[in-house]
């Protein structure tokens, strides 16, 4: 792992970037891999609306981008923070950040799967103290590359269990800020059934509970490379529809599966669309979307 550490330390990002698009070149040559397959079967069921053509070129631009964010990803955790700083050259509405983060309520931070959204970590850690849930990866080694990377910054880092919960709880009730990835898939005690892009699909309820229990502030974040190609930009969302703390569970996380979307149709390309998404707890219904998968 040292090894490839010290690649991406030493090799420019422009080149890394002409290595994923190789990679994505050849991923898209084959039909029935899974990262191609899986995003074209989660593009034919949020944009049902689109033509054949259409959702054919969005999902293999999707498996680019997808790509780029993993080499970007790895760049960055290669990288000091420092250099991932320099890297945001825009910042799109940042008084919607600042203004959350000095609410005595605190203020959840909304980061979906979204561009590069690692390459963002460092930038949001100068704002204070944000308490993160990590769950480790499956691949050991990759797991302790990551970690290392993360535990350099300012920031808390829980388990995604109870205790977990508890400490993202304290720190908002103290006034401070979190950040919760709301679009992986839960196990069934944790979340609920909720349309995102109009398909039911079991959606996690900690965001929601947190904004309802709090009264904290919602703010969506997402960064994304620039068009010419010259470092990053970052987009800060107010989230401040009422039904995000309404107190009947399916209609906040319904709300916040809506804010997400419309996060994703900004640049419906750069979301993750290379896993299984609208996979459910429920007999049948993932045969159903995913049973071509190989």
């Amino acid at each position: 792992m040292s090894f490839y550490v010290s690649l991406l330390r030493i090799l420019p990002l422009a080149f890394l970037r002409s290595i994923a698009k190789v990679a994505a070149y050849f991923i898209n040559q084959n039909p029935n891999k899974s990262m191609l397959w899986k995003t074209r079967v989660n593009i034919g069921l949020a944009y049902p609306e689109l033509s054949q053509e259409q959702k054919e070129r969005l999902a293999r631009e999707s498996v680019t981008k997808q790509c780029l964010s993993y080499i970007e990803s790895g760049k960055c955790w290669a990288m000091p923070p420092e250099w991932s700083i320099q890297q945001i050259h825009t910042v799109h509405h940042l008084e919607v950040l600042t203004d959350a983060l000095n609410d005595p309520k605190g203020a959840l931070i909304i980061t979906p799967h979204l561009g590069t959204w690692e390459m963002m970590n460092a930038w949001v850690n100068q704002y204070g103290t944000p308490t993160i849930m990590y769950k480790p990866m499956k691949d050991s080694g990759f797991n302790a590359f990551a970690l290392h990377a993360r535990q350099r910054l300012n920031a808390t880092l829980v388990p995604t269990d109870a205790n977990g919960v508890k400490a993202l709880f304290k720190n908002l009730k103290q006034g401070g800020f979190s950040v919760i990835l709301p679009d992986h898939v839960p196990q069934p005690s944790g979340g609920v059934i909720a349309p995102f892009f109009g398909i039911p699909c079991l959606t996690s309820t900690l965001a929601s509970k947190m904004a309802q229990k709090t009264q904290c502030r919602l703010v969506g974040l997402s960064c994304f490379r620039r068009e010419d190609g010259e470092g990053f930009e970052v987009y800060c969302d107010d989230l401040n529809d009422p039904q995000l703390y309404d107190r009947d569970i399916e209609i906040a996380t319904t709300a916040l599966n809506k804010a997400v979307e419309n996060m994703i149709n900004r640049f419906p390309t750069e979301y993750m669309w290379g896993y299984k998404r609208f996979r459910q707890i429920q007999s049948g219904v993932e045969d159903t979307f995913y049973k071509h998968d190989q």
